[in-house]
């Protein structure tokens, strides 16, 4: 064989290489994409079992119990707090959510004629008109579609949770097996920094829910406005989602706001966005700034990247996902760089 043909040869066998590596990489890249909802589901059972001990460590604090005691203390009363909750509330607010739901084409037709009075109302209107309005209820439709189902999602994650919160250390030292030697010390400091980062913005996120909840629901009865109750906890449940879950929530209300008239819908949007602005620099920056800084644009890049790739599930979870992200980057990165510049000679 000449020098030319083996040229060739191995030439030809370098192409075949390098594209059997890119079809392998595409392969994993729709593999990882299938997957990645299976794992977000997990991160979310990881959520729910920080929550449990977080409750259970304030039981603990205070009275002194064994950790097993404290620990079904803090998920009985999670799960009687729900009950409960559900047994007080939750016909009423199933009720109005039903004529809610059955009065909103109507609200829709009031606030089309309302905005037909302005001039830049009826701009609003022509922007989502026909296509553009298939457009945006094709885009919602997708962030909000799920691997399995709403209710599988949940059923999921609610049984990863116990499992997680049962035994946790046998799911954290397993990461660890898989980790070399030298690093296995760096891992469980690593995952300890992560839990109690979550554990603080959980804090946090749930101490604006109900925040969010109570001035909804005390405002909405100063206007008077029918179905505040249901109103309300739908604000503070959709204040987990950052940016894009008071905007949903103060839809129905607007709507609702302008069939009395146009100034009640413009007083309960200005409520709305005023009780968001005392929970986004007040609340949120007393209670979770002190444990990680969140830039507010990388939350909403991540929303809008996760929540493309994923629907609805990965919206929800972009926050607590972009904080854990930072405390990885912290602590294998940006540490490990400052540690290595020696400080300037005098």
């Amino acid at each position: 064989m000449t020098e030319e043909n083996k040229d060739l040869n191995l030439f030809a066998k370098k192409v075949w290489i390098t594209a059997g590596i890119i079809a392998l990489l595409v392969i994993l890249i729709f593999i990882l994409k299938a997957a990645f909802n299976v794992l977000l589901m997990i991160f979310a059972g990881s959520l729910i079992s920080i929550f449990f001990h977080g409750l259970a460590d304030l039981v603990e604090r205070k009275t002194k119990w064994k950790r097993a005691v404290s620990m079904t203390v803090g998920v009985l009363f999670t799960f009687l707090l729900i009950g409960s909750m559900f047994y007080l509330m939750g016909a009423k607010i199933s009720q109005q959510a039903s004529e809610m739901s059955k009065e909103i084409p109507g609200l829709v037709d009031t606030a089309e004629s309302k905005l037909r009075e302005s001039t830049m109302g009826r701009k609003i209107l022509y922007y989502f008109a026909g296509n553009n309005s298939q457009k945006l209820m094709n885009s919602f439709q997708q962030i909000f579609r799920t691997s399995f189902g709403v209710v599988g999602d949940l059923y999921i994650i609610l049984f990863i949770g116990l499992f997680f919160t049962v035994n946790p250390s046998m799911y954290k030292e397993g990461i660890v097996k898989l980790m070399p030697r030298p690093a296995k010390q760096g891992a469980r400091r690593v995952m300890n920094r992560i839990s109690g980062t979550l554990k603080g913005w959980l804090k946090g996120a749930m101490l604006a829910m109900f925040i969010i909840a109570i001035f909804t629901f005390i405002g909405l009865k100063i206007v008077d406005l029918p179905m505040a109750l249901a109103l309300a906890v739908m604000a503070g449940l959709l204040n987990f989602i950052p940016n894009f879950g008071p905007l949903i929530a103060m839809i129905p209300a607007v709507l609702i706001g302008l069939t009395i008239d146009t100034n009640t819908g413009l007083i309960v949007a200005a409520m709305y966005v005023g009780i968001q602005a005392i929970e986004s620099n007040v609340v949120t920056p007393m209670v979770q700034n002190a444990i990680i800084k969140i830039p507010p644009a990388m939350i909403i890049i991540s929303q809008v990247l996760i929540g493309t790739l994923t629907g609805g599930l990965g919206i929800i979870l972009a926050t607590p996902l972009l904080a854990l992200v930072i405390v990885i980057v912290d602590e294998l990165y940006v540490k490990n760089q400052e540690e290595g510049v020696t400080p300037p000679s005098k």
